[in-house]
């Protein structure tokens, strides 16, 4: 159901003719019907943010949002103040439409970066998606279409409180790096929550979930997770509840990111355990995942350890110290390296599972952290070679 799992949402995906690709979905307009219009938001850290980060950052300061407008085929980033222009120009269309304020309304863009939008049709779309909106199943699972740009599938989630609902949506296949991947993301939830609580969850959530995947090392201009609250159930949730759901759903979004990576043959979990801290561990795991040797060695079924070391290797004693002899690496439950050195026949490794699990024992704390990546294949280059939105 994506985004219309919650009660009081709207959505639809329409052709506006922005893409390059002839007759795809191409705008969602997503609409919170109320009673309430709570809203929380992250954004990419990338200085070079797009236009529409920076509209929608303003949007959302308030901590209330009626409506997001997103659209693939064009980033209308490194666009300079006629991008900003455009973002601006399609809130207020938006917003005119629905009869509030143009801060009422976030805009999000995904696509080819330095170049303007085909405004026209971004303005025309939003009047074609607002006559189509709707709550059920078809305009969320439409709206989903509409997003995506390299992705081979929608990625939506929805998931049941107390209560209450959750449900989102997700677009991201390619440039995903911390922070926070490469995304657009919007969550809604029916949960009677204040903007101030729903900050504070969707920024946990993200911390744990978005900021802990890494396929290509590339960050986006882009970036963007929304969270609206309608209030529509009435029900106030535990916030401990609310605050485990909210991370469930960015979990899942960000796991089927990964498994939708550009060309990708391998999912690549990477588990670091006994660090000094939970950071030296996600350090580590992160400096394995930026690894393009390592990755294009389990493209081709090797698990090669010594690549896990020597990036591992390049992470100073002083963010995660650790004794280089006492480190153990598994790779699918075969520990194929023991105390820094060489453990039992990399053959042993099945690889030709899709999920490659590498667990790293650095034998210096209780900390850990997992990070998640993919492998770099041929169609990865063949796919970012020919890419156009």
């Amino acid at each position: 159901m994506s985004v219309t799992f919650a009660q009081g949402f709207s959505a639809a995906g329409v052709a506006a003719g922005i893409s390059a690709k002839a007759g795809k979905l191409d705008l969602a307009f997503v609409v919170n019907n109320g009673p309430l219009d709570a809203a929380a938001g992250v954004f990419t850290s990338n200085r070079f943010c797009a236009a529409p980060v920076q509209w929608s950052r303003k949007a959302v300061a308030d901590g209330h949002l009626k409506a997001v407008v997103l659209n693939s085929g064009g980033a209308n980033a490194c666009t300079g103040q006629p991008g900003f222009e455009q973002s601006q120009a399609t809130a207020h269309e938006a917003a005119g439409l629905l009869g509030v304020e143009d801060g009422k309304v976030a805009v999000c863009s995904t696509g080819l970066i330095g170049e303007l939008l085909p405004l026209n049709h971004v303005l025309s779309g939003v009047h074609s998606a607002y006559a189509g909106l709707d709550s059920g199943e078809q305009g969320g699972s439409d709206a989903a279409h509409a997003i995506m740009t390299t992705d081979t599938k929608p990625k939506t989630v929805a998931l049941e409180g107390n209560g209450y609902r959750i449900g989102g949506m997700v677009k991201g296949s390619g440039m995903i790096a911390p922070q926070l991947a490469t995304m657009l993301c919007v969550i809604t939830t029916d949960a009677v929550v204040t903007p101030g609580a729903m900050q504070a969850a969707l920024s946990a959530g993200t911390s744990v979930t978005f900021n802990r995947i890494d396929t290509d090392g590339c960050m986006s201009t882009n970036d963007t997770v929304l969270l609206l609250a309608s209030g529509a159930s009435g029900v106030e949730p535990d916030p401990d509840e609310f605050n485990d759901l909210v991370r469930q759903a960015c979990a899942s979004l960000a796991r089927q990111i990964v498994g939708d990576g550009e060309g990708a043959s391998h999912d690549i979990r990477i588990s670091i355990h006994g660090a000094t801290s939970e950071d030296a561990a996600l350090a580590c795991g992160r400096a394995i995942a930026a690894s393009n040797l390592f990755k294009c060695a389990v493209s081709g079924n090797d698990p090669n350890w010594g690549r896990i070391l020597s990036s591992l290797g390049t992470v100073p004693p002083s963010v995660a110290p650790f004794d280089p002899t006492h480190v153990d690496v598994d790779v699918n439950g075969v520990r194929i390296c023991q105390g820094g050195g060489t453990g039992r026949d990399r053959s042993e490794v099945d690889m030709t599972p899709r999920e490659v699990g590498v667990d790293v024992y650095l034998n210096a704390g209780e900390a850990e952290a997992t990070v998640w990546t993919d492998d770099l294949t041929h169609e990865y280059v063949h796919i970012n070679a020919d890419y156009e939105s």
